[in-house]
């Protein structure tokens, strides 16, 4: 099987290139630094995003529910044609 530049190379990223960028970002520890939000505007433009993607994340899980209770009841009525 013969696989092209693309399956090795993500937007210019070697394999090397990666694992050197992980090992200094590993190095740099940037997460020790990590303050967040600072001022009360930054603190409710954080509240605000992480409510958007609760909302999302609920909608998804409300969707996704949906769909299964439709297929259920699709195959009941498949069922219900087939056997009586």
């Amino acid at each position: 099987m013969v696989y092209s530049k693309v399956a090795t190379k993500t937007n210019g990223w070697t394999p090397e290139r990666r694992a050197r960028q992980a090992a200094l970002i590993r190095a740099w520890k940037p997460w020790e630094r990590s303050t967040g939000p600072r001022t009360t505007d930054g603190k409710a433009r954080s509240s605000a995003n992480r409510r958007i993607a609760l909302e999302a994340a609920y909608q998804a899980v409300h969707d996704s529910a949906e769909a299964y209770r439709q297929a259920l009841a699709k195959l009941d009525g498949m069922k219900r044609q087939r056997w009586g």
